[in-house]
């Protein structure tokens, strides 16, 4: 498939691999930002295509991963309201809260709607006038503009019946939190290139200036992982720390312009709380107090109070690359898709789910 065929084309992938090997001295670590570039790298064999010393750690790259549990229990609670919708993406039903999922929360007659885009929400609304219909919203900065613009819709319109759960979070501050963490071992790191095409990369350049680690823009094909890895490891050698784009066809370094606008607009940045690595200061976005009429946090429940994570679940220390998948004991056992401890075994970009699905690939070999 033209676009895509030439990003997997396995004998530059080789080339590309053995130039690592040729220019590596010393072991790296490096981490990839995004779930998708982890399945990505699963599915394809990369890190087995690479040589030993480079190694792949697996952030908190996935939003269904990172949405903490008493944000979902929110949510469940907000779905038992009478007359109201609640509407979010499919991979959001089965990410467990304290007690159950949305999925389980459905079956026991919560009205729990799945949909593609927040901007789907709103003719729920208008077909609905006798309901309240709430958007659960997640997602990095790329899905942000969307949940900005469904608001900015429902206010030009005046939808009094719709509102959203926010639960957005941004990249940059996870970054430097990773960094800043005891035991940290990330020496350099793959940024996701579908948040810098809104965001572009310039909130990265301090980062990596003040934390002397390169920040590599890349995409998610095989090509684009293993050509963000070597451009990573070749400022290692040289001992610089710089951002690179990588991803020149999708990225540049403002971004999306417009897009940023009609964030800026909508939302505030703050705090918020990551499943499995507490709260990040200025992580989160929040509707502004103009939009406060759309918020269902204000609209229908308080803050809900933090609960136990399960004890066996290892997925906190999964996401900040202090553990691959397979070293948690409960891993394929006790913990599986099916029946999963965590969220990074439910989420379609999930590492967990990644390890179970790709643990035995052979896509590309050396």
């Amino acid at each position: 498939m033209k676009h895509l065929d030439e990003y997997r084309d396995p004998g530059l992938a080789r080339a590309c691999a053995r130039r690592i090997a040729r220019i590596a001295t010393r072991p790296w670590a490096i981490m990839e930002i995004c779930g998708g570039q982890t399945h990505a790298i699963m599915r394809f064999g990369i890190d087995a295509l690479l040589p030993a010393g480079i190694e792949l750690l697996h952030g908190p790259g996935c939003p269904v991963c990172v949405t903490p549990v008493e944000m979902i229990d929110s949510a469940i609670a907000i779905a038992f309201q009478p007359d109201v919708i609640l509407a979010s993406f499919g991979d959001m039903l089965r990410v467990p809260g304290s007690g159950e999922d949305l999925l389980s929360a459905r079956a026991r007659g919560a009205q729990v709607r799945v949909v593609l885009s927040p901007l789907d929400a709103l003719p729920l609304a208008r077909a609905n006038p006798e309901r309240q219909v709430v958007f659960f919203a997640v997602g990095f900065e790329t899905t942000a503009p969307a949940t900005a613009l469904a608001v900015a819709q429902a206010a030009r319109e005046g939808l009094a019946n719709f509102s959203m759960l926010c639960a957005h979070v941004r990249v940059p501050p996870a970054i430097e939190a990773i960094l800043e963490a005891p035991g940290n071992r990330v020496q350099g790191f793959l940024a996701a290139g579908h948040v810098c095409t809104v965001m572009g990369y310039t909130e990265y350049e301090p980062l990596a200036a003040r934390h002397r680690v390169p920040i590599v823009v890349t995409g998610f094909e095989p090509l684009d992982i293993l050509h963000g890895t070597l451009a990573c490891v070749e400022q290692l050698e040289a001992g610089r720390a710089q951002v690179e784009n990588c991803y020149a066809r999708a990225v540049r370094r403002e971004g999306n312009p417009a897009a940023r606008e009609l964030i800026g607009e909508v939302f505030d940045i703050v705090p918020r709380r990551w499943r499995g690595m507490g709260e990040i200061a200025a992580s989160g976005f929040a509707l502004r107090d103009r939009y406060a009429r759309f918020d269902a946090r204000r609209r229908f429940t308080a803050a809900a109070p933090v609960p136990a994570q399960p004890s066996e679940c290892l997925s906190g220390l999964v996401l900040r690359g202090a553990k691959k998948p397979h070293e948690c004991p409960a891993f394929g056992t006790r913990c599986t898709p099916e029946r999963p401890l965590g969220a990074t075994m439910v989420s379609s970009e999930g590492a967990c789910a990644a390890y179970y699905r790709y643990r035995r690939p052979v896509a590309i070999a050396p």
